[in-house]
């Protein structure tokens, strides 16, 4: 197994304001993707398109798996069509007047390796845009 990839950020917003943005489907849209109909409910299962731009799109398949209120949110992640499952956790912390925020993604190596596609490079670009970008834009400017 290889190792997870993880990313830490902190923003200047508490811990309940984040929790907020990870759970709550008109806050999502604004800075994730648009899943109508998102629950934060364990056992919740949502779909979204999702790849390079002007390249293949693949239907992203989620089911919740752990949530903790402004603590951890869970879930897993494949890809329909293809072999392969892995999991994502958002994790919170305060710190000072803000929140630190700790996304894993481990079981990137289930994925078709000859995929480039695939490659945790691509992940680790996407989380870095996904969390280190839009995400603190969202939280800091709103």
């Amino acid at each position: 197994m290889t190792q997870p990839y993880e990313i830490e950020r902190v923003y200047r917003a508490p811990v309940n304001e984040v929790w907020v943005a990870l759970t709550t489907y008109d806050q999502m849209k604004q800075w994730y993707f648009d899943l109508p109909g998102f629950k934060a409910e364990v056992g919740y299962t949502f779909t979204f398109l999702g790849g390079h731009e002007n390249g293949i799109q693949y239907k992203h398949v989620c089911q919740i798996t752990n949530v903790e209120e402004n603590k951890k949110l869970s879930y897993t992640w494949r890809y329909e069509g293809y072999p392969g499952e892995s999991e994502v956790s958002f994790e919170l912390f305060p710190e000072g007047d803000g929140t630190r925020l700790k996304l894993t993604h481990k079981g990137l190596e289930t994925f078709p390796a000859n995929n480039p596609d695939f490659a945790a490079s691509n992940f680790a670009a996407g989380w870095e845009h996904i969390i280190g970008a839009s995400l603190k834009r969202f939280l800091e400017l709103a």
